[in-house]
């Protein structure tokens, strides 16, 4: 199977759907015509893409195959600053929390045994999302902004009801993301609810996600993929998605029980050890972090203040 993704970027004003090879983008409906490769979906965005995910996979495929055998007959796109936009406009991000046990461990959190537990979720809003090279904004309300390199499962078919071992049927792709929150607003004394993932996790730019959508049919298993985040360049983060506790397929039955997942929903599936808080270190402005998953990509983000 050909490696490809499918990337969003901007040109004079207009967001296109990318094919990616080898790391380039290739304007999608462009290379279709090219090879002549016909159809209504090659014109698709990618969130038009998941809504037809079943009907359009397979078309995809073809098209990445013929285009990987014919690259020199395809014209790169060239893109400036600010041009590759987020991958996909999530419906909803589903974020699993201490979901590897040595991160856990570092938090100081005391876990129930797996057999007595179900993931723990929270939701983060669309306004936190941003794409690659887009700047994550430290809010003047926080002065421990943090990071979370984590895989995300993003679903292409309405689903309800899924067991695991069918549930990544529903699966149309893998990115990353980075799961950014401010530790020092994750708590509060006001309330008897001590934690308060809202007001930790949910600000503008906390989302970043990318740099592509890389389809299932191209990573042979997502729970085998070594990730990394280095933050100016020294590694801060360093594990594989084969350590979490509940896996990708466990974490969509158990979502999948209580609500219907619809295509273009985003699954953030926990981060492993690493994390400032656990050494005491904090992004600052100027600060980049890159985040890279093994099969799919890096996702790089500067961090900047808010503007006073």
């Amino acid at each position: 199977m050909t490696w490809y993704g499918l990337a969003s970027f901007k040109k004079k004003g207009e967001i296109r759907t990318a094919l990616v090879l080898d790391e380039q983008l290739y304007d999608l409906a462009r290379a279709a015509q090219t090879l002549a490769v016909s159809g209504n979906w090659v014109e698709l965005s990618v969130n038009e893409l998941l809504t037809r995910w079943p009907e359009v996979n397979s078309n995809l495929d073809a098209l990445a195959q013929e285009a990987s055998a014919a690259v020199d007959r395809l014209e790169a796109v060239t893109l400036g600053l600010g041009d590759l936009m987020p991958p996909l406009t999530p419906g909803r991000f589903f974020c699993a929390a201490a979901n590897y046990v040595e991160h856990a461990d570092e938090m100081g959190t005391v876990l129930a045994s797996k057999s007595e537990s179900n993931p723990y979720i929270f939701m983060k809003p669309d306004t936190a999302l941003i794409g690659h090279d887009d700047t994550v904004i430290i809010p003047k309300a926080s002065s421990q902004l943090d990071w979370e390199i984590e895989l995300a499962a993003v679903v292409g078919r309405e689903t309800r009801h899924v067991t695991v071992d069918e549930a990544l049927d529903c699966v149309a792709g893998y990115t990353v993301i980075n799961d950014i929150s401010a530790r020092d607003l994750n708590v509060r004394d006001d309330f008897p609810f001590k934690m308060d993932w809202f007001q930790g996790k949910c600000f503008d730019t906390f989302a970043p996600l990318g740099p592509w959508l890389v389809p299932s049919s191209c990573i042979e298993d997502p729970h085998n993929l070594r990730m990394q985040l280095s933050v100016n360049g020294e590694v801060m983060q360093d594990s594989t998605t084969g350590a979490m506790i509940f896996d990708t397929r466990e974490q969509i039955a158990y979502l999948s029980s209580i609500l219907t997942l619809k295509p273009g929903d985003v699954i953030a599936t926990g981060t492993p050890t690493g994390v400032g808080m656990a050494r005491g270190i904090f992004l600052k402005p100027g600060d980049v972090m890159e985040a890279s998953i093994e099969s799919i990509g890096t996702l790089r983000n500067p961090v900047s203040a808010e503007d006073s």
